[in-house]
C-alpha cells in the first residue's frame, strides 16, 4: 500500500449553503448547514486514505472539543493521527463557509489559533519509509522540516502552494519541493503574472521541481523536471460545491506521484477526482472512491 504522510493545517468546518454570496451587510438566511472537517493537508490526507493509501497526518490542534471532532473525522477515513499534536489551552481551527448555488464559496476563519509551530517533535526519521511526503503552507516550521527530510532521503515531496498569511515564507518550500501545486492565486502573488503560463515559467526559475496551477475550469498546467509544458483540461461536470476541490486535487496527484504514475497520468487522475467532488457537498466528504474515480477515468 502506497504510504502518504501529510502535514499542514486541520481545522473544522461550519458550512452555510446560500442562494447567493453575501455583498454587504444585512442579514442573510442560509438554505441548509452542516459541519464536516477541513484544512488542506488534513483533507488531502483524508482524500488519500479513501483513495486507498496508508496516509498519516501531522499537524496540530487544541485541547478542545473542536480538536476532538477534526480527530475522530479523520480516524473515519482511516488516517492515522498519532502525530497529531494537541495543545492544551489553545483553540483548534474553525472555519465559516459559505457556499452558493453555483457551487462558488467565501471562507471566513480566524487564522493561526496560536499554536506552537516548534516543529522539533516531529518523527523526521518516518519520511524515508513513506512514498510521498504533501505539506501545505499553514505551518511554515513544519513544511520546511518535512521538506528537508525528504529531500535528504529522496522521497518524493508536494507543496500545496495556496495564499497564505505568510508570504515570505513561501520561497524557500517552493525550492525544496520536488513538486509545487499553486492555486491560481497564489501563482498571480508569487510570480506577479496574470497568465498562468507564465506565471509557471517565473516560478519554474525558483527551483528545479516540477511546478503545476490548478485554473479551476481551465484544468492545469505544469512544466515539468525538462523544461516541458503539460496541460490537463478540465472535466466537465455539473458544479454543486467546490469547497475542498484543490485539496483533494492535492491528496489524490499525492498518492498518483506514490504509486507512481507518469507526471500527465497523475495530473489526469487528480483532476478527475477534484471534478467528482465538485459534483458532491460537504467538502471533503464529496472525496470519490477507487472505484469511482476509476470508472469516470475510463468513461471520459
Amino acid at each position: 500500500m502506497t504510504k502518504v504522510i501529510c502535514l499542514g493545517l486541520a481545522v473544522w468546518d461550519q458550512i452555510f449553503t446560500l442562494e447567493h454570496l453575501p455583498s454587504g451587510g444585512g442579514k442573510n438566511f442560509a438554505k441548509s448547514f452542516t459541519e464536516v472537517g477541513g484544512g488542506p493537508a488534513a483533507t488531502a490526507a483524508a482524500a488519500a486514505a479513501r483513495l486507498g493509501a496508508e496516509t498519516a497526518l501531522w499537524s496540530r490542534v487544541g485541547e478542545d472539543d473542536v480538536g476532538r471532532r477534526i480527530l475522530a473525522d479523520l480516524q473515519s477515513y482511516g488516517v492515522d493521527t498519532a502525530n497529531v499534536r494537541r495543545f492544551p489551552n489553545r483553540n483548534s481551527g474553525l472555519a465559516v463557509v459559505l457556499i452558493d448555488a453555483a457551487g462558488e464559496r467565501m471562507i471566513v476563519t480566524p487564522g493561526d489559533p496560536g499554536l506552537d509551530g516548534d516543529p522539533a517533535w516531529l518523527p523526521l526519521e518516518q519520511v524515508a519509509a513513506a512514498d510521498v511526503v504533501l505539506a501545505d503552507l499553514r505551518w511554515p516550521q513544519g513544511a520546511k522540516s518535512l521538506l528537508a527530510a525528504a529531500r535528504q532521503s529522496g522521497t518524493t515531496s508536494v507543496l500545496d502552494a495556496d495564499l497564505t498569511s505568510e508570504p515570505e515564507a513561501i520561497a524557500p518550500l517552493v525550492e525544496a519541493a520536488s513538486h509545487v501545486v499553486f492555486s491560481a492565486p497564489a501563482l498571480r502573488a508569487f510570480t506577479g503574472q496574470e497568465d498562468a503560463r507564465a506565471g509557471l515559467a517565473a516560478a519554474r526559475s525558483k527551483t528545479q521541481g516540477i511546478v503545476a496551477v490548478t485554473a479551476g475550469a481551465e484544468g492545469c498546467f505544469w512544466i515539468d523536471g525538462e523544461g516541458n509544458s503539460g496541460h490537463q483540461p478540465a472535466f466537465p461536470v455539473t458544479v454543486v460545491d467546490t469547497l475542498g476541490a484543490g485539496d483533494v486535487f492535492h491528496g489524490a496527484f499525492a498518492l498518483a506521484l506514490g504509486e507512481r504514475q507518469p507526471l500527465a497520468e497523475a495530473m489526469r487522475f487528480a483532476t478527475a477526482a477534484a471534478a467528482l467532488k465538485c459534483t458532491r457537498p460537504g467538502g471533503r466528504a464529496g472525496t470519490p472512491s477507487r472505484a469511482e474515480l476509476e470508472k469516470f477515468l475510463q468513461e471520459n
